[in-house]
């Protein structure tokens, strides 16, 4: 039989034109040698002739020759490849086709045509042969000639539309397939003509007449044509549709643009109109993206789909259309869509499955519920002509739909635009619904936020005051730094800056716990060196108390290591009275612009230990501004900085003429002070600080001296009733008459209190503030206590009367002694 190799080449038919002849006798001896076999085999006629052929074959087809004559006396002849030896001995693989030769005597002949193989891929086919190759190949061939004009195709090119074979001959490639590009491909074709170079997966993408709503993609290959003195005939090339494998890959790309642009942010409107923009126009002309009202505000939603019967309270969070201004859109962004019970939209939110439309009802409308409101359209008249609608779920919950049309492209969404738009969906919603739950989160943060700083520094008279405060917690707005301004008896007031160390929602609560303890200890009327003091134990003793915050669970911060500072200011005379715990010295403002800072010393930070905290003393001008700020105003994120450098950096912040401009006619002073305020941290402070920043400015006043009126009071029970009368002419004075009674038994009361259990000199002070304020004060350090006498007890009324007849009342310990105080309001009862 021979082998396999050999029974395929039996079966094809062999051009012979170049086929080398030779001519045996019965038992396979040479009797005929031609040129082109000497040429061949390298042996001359003489060396040949009347031998063997199997001299002439490599030693394993010698030993088959018996065989093959065998074959070729049955078979009538035989064909297939062989091994032939050249004279030099150099082995070559020829192709070798026996057929019987009639001779006139009646002997038997054969007639060998021999091939050389040498280089050739396989065999030498026939004509025949290779015409079936290219005409029934599955793969697009077609051959131009060096005008680009068609004058071959096969059949399998015809399923990418442009006629028939015949139809195309003759013809260009813009006439054959316009939506092709044709100028781009036959660029190509004349590269290849001009340089003989091929050129392999060119990718074409457009609409070829097979398919002309539908956007497909093939991949081309050139080369060029040559005839037998190498001229260039024209090119051939092959057509590939890969049109699946294009949308692969867009939907794939698609899906990363995706996962890049959408959730960004964790803002719910945002998250929606990202999710439109990306879907616009590679997946479709418009979209809109409809979330529950619930949604957008944080809220918790119930599980599963809606039901039918609810009343679906949708909003536009989102829209985008590949037409400029989306005039498609009959519902703007932050408006309610209602949509029609029963409507595709609402069956969507209701089932939680998506909804595919190839081809709308062009009179329909668009499903907009209250046509009273004017804007419904039907979708001929927005140019919308398929769609789809998704719902939008995360974790089993329901938050809205997507909806996706097709207006500019004719070809309809099919069940593959279907999966990619559910894939969008799916990633956005995961987006949407964190969005949704930090809405929550933050908005709880916001809350305790609100409730541990002030919402409102208190209303007085001794500064002109604004705050500004920017967290390094992104997320959620909190921090450990805070700020306050505490009314103290006196009109003074106390000015608080202080930070705890980390960031969010547990710095947030040890902030204040901190804050509630500055604000206690305030109402003691201690000096500032002695609240930081009080502070500086409940820290360390809170510390020992709670013991190291358990890592593993991530629970709690530490307050030891908070820094405060506390500042004290009398607008009576000016004097301004500081201590600092681990924090910066404030910077002072003077009138003309001229910024200072002050020599504090720093204080060891609250629960570190260390020495005593001391106070500085200094006088202010009016019109003065301290600036208390956290050390997060300075700081920068390599931490490489030197105090002086900081220092200037605030100057020429606090210099600048923009946060030092003088109220605008009509403007209030406490906003041109809060513009500033802002000026300053704007300037030394990123969006997103590297560390929270707190800062205060207060503005300085002064009481006038006809608002403070004064008395030295000699040790005389005698003097009481001259006291009473200086304070009821100082009312009159003040056009406070209707406050005399009532001042004449405090001011009595408090003098007689002073004489009786005090010791050294007593003073008499009336102030004219926000309230009416007395204050006695003398040397002793005993402060008196508010009793309840019984009705037989004879004496013990006093201070109960005071604190009757006062607004408040109360006793602060000063150098030379003690002060007691109490404030009558100004203005009159309620009805």
């Amino acid at each position: 039989m021979g082998t396999q190799e050999e029974q395929d080449v039996a079966r094809q038919r062999f051009d012979v034109a170049d086929a080398v002849p030779l001519l045996l006798d019965a038992q396979g001896v040479v009797i005929s040698w031609t040129r082109d076999a000497e040429r061949l085999l390298q042996y001359t006629p003489a060396e040949v002739v009347g031998t063997r052929v199997t001299g002439l074959l490599a030693a394993e087809d010698a030993e088959r020759l018996p065989e093959l004559a065998e074959r070729c006396r049955r078979d009538d002849g035989w064909a297939g490849l062989l091994t032939a030896r050249r004279k030099s001995g150099q082995p070559l693989r020829v192709m070798v086709r026996v057929t019987p030769a009639a001779d006139p005597g009646g002997a038997t002949r054969w007639l060998a045509l021999v091939s050389d193989m040498a280089g050739a891929p396989g065999w030498d086919m026939s004509r025949s042969v290779l015409e079936q190759m290219v005409t029934g190949s599955p793969v697009g061939i077609a051959i131009v000639d060096t005008t680009l004009r068609c004058v071959w195709s096969n059949n399998a090119l015809e399923q990418f539309g442009g006629g028939s074979a015949r139809d195309r001959l003759g013809r260009r490639m813009a006439e054959i397939q316009p939506g092709l590009n044709p100028e781009g491909i036959e660029e190509r074709m004349r590269h290849v003509l001009r340089t003989g170079e091929p050129v392999f997966g060119y990718e074409q993408v457009g609409h070829a007449r097979a398919a002309p709503h539908r956007e497909t993609a093939h991949v081309l290959s050139f080369a060029r044509l040559d005839d037998e003195q190498g001229r260039p005939m024209g090119v051939y090339y092959t057509v590939v549709d890969v049109t699946e494998r294009h949308r692969a890959r867009q939907r794939l790309a698609l899906l990363d643009r995706a996962g890049e642009r959408i959730g960004r942010t964790l803002d719910v409107v945002r998250t929606a109109q990202e999710l439109a923009d990306v879907a616009v126009p590679e997946c479709a002309d418009f979209v809109s993206v409809d979330l529950l009202d619930p949604v957008l505000q944080g809220a918790e939603l119930t599980p599963g789909p809606l039901s039918v019967s609810d009343r679906v309270p949708l909003r536009r969070a989102g829209h985008q259309s590949v037409n400029t201004g989306v005039p498609e859109a009959v519902v703007q962004i932050g408006d309610v869509a209602r949509y029609l019970p029963g409507s595709p939209p609402i069956r969507c939110l209701s089932m939680g499955s998506s909804w595919l439309e190839e081809r709308l009802d062009p009179l329909a409308t668009a499903w907009v519920a209250d046509p009273a409101d004017g804007r419904a359209a039907t979708f001929l008249e927005l140019g919308l002509h398929s769609v789809m609608i998704v719902p939008i779920r995360a974790r089993g919950v329901t938050l809205g739909v997507t909806t996706f049309f097709r207006r500019r492209r004719q070809e309809p969404f099919d069940a593959d635009d279907l999966s990619l738009a559910e894939d969008l969906v799916s990633r956005a919603a995961v987006c949407v619904d964190n969005a949704r739950r930090y809405s929550r989160e933050r908005d709880a943060a916001l809350v305790l936020q609100r409730s541990l700083l002030p919402r409102r520094l208190p209303e007085q008279n001794a500064v002109e005051v604004a705050a500004c405060y920017r967290p390094a917690d992104e997320l959620t707005g909190l921090g450990g730094d805070w700020y306050d301004l505490i009314p103290l008896s006196g009109a003074r007031v106390a000015l608080v800056v202080g930070e705890v160390p980390g960031h969010g929602i547990d710095a947030a609560a040890a902030m204040g716990r901190l804050r509630t303890a500055v604000r206690t200890l305030a109402a003691l009327d201690l000096p500032p060196e002695e609240v930081l003091a009080h502070l500086d134990d409940l820290v360390a003793r809170t510390a020992r108390e709670e013991g190291e915050p358990d890592a593993a669970e991530g629970a709690g911060i530490e307050v030891a290591g908070s820094a405060c500072v506390y500042v004290v200011y009398d607008p009576v005379d000016g004097q301004c009275t500081m201590a600092a715990a681990g924090h910066p010295a404030p910077a002072v403002v003077l009138p003309d612009g001229t910024v200072t800072f002050i020599d504090l010393p720093q204080g060891a930070p609250l629960g570190a230990g260390g020495p005593p905290f001391e106070a500085v003393e200094l006088a202010l001008a009016e019109g003065s501004t301290l600036a208390l700020h956290t050390d997060g105003l300075l700081a920068r994120e390599d931490r490489d900085w030197a105090v002086d450098a900081d220092r200037e950096r605030l100057r020429e912040a606090l210099e600048r003429p923009a946060a030092l401009e003088p109220p605008h006619a009509g403007e209030a002073p406490s906003r041109a002070l809060d513009l500033r305020c802002r000026a300053v941290v704007d300037a030394l402070v990123p969006a997103r600080p590297h560390d929270d920043v707190a800062l205060l400015m207060a503005h300085t006043r002064l009481l006038g001296v006809d608002q403070v009126a004064d008395w030295d009071l000699p040790a005389d029970p005698a003097m009481v009733a001259d006291a009473r009368k200086e304070a009821a002419r100082q009312l009159a004075e003040w056009d406070l008459e209707e406050l005399a009674f009532t001042t004449e038994l405090v001011v009595s009361e408090l003098v007689t209190n002073a004489i009786r259990y005090a010791s050294g000199p007593i003073r008499l002070r009336l102030i004219k503030d926000a309230a009416l304020i007395c204050e006695v004060s003398d040397g002793g350090a005993t402060a008196p206590h508010l009793r309840h006498p019984r009705a037989t007890d004879e004496g013990g009324r006093g201070l109960l009367l005071v604190s009757q007849f006062s607004q408040r009342w109360g006793t602060r310990f000063v150098p030379e002694g003690k002060v007691i105080w109490a404030e009558q309001s100004l203005e009159a009862p309620a009805d």
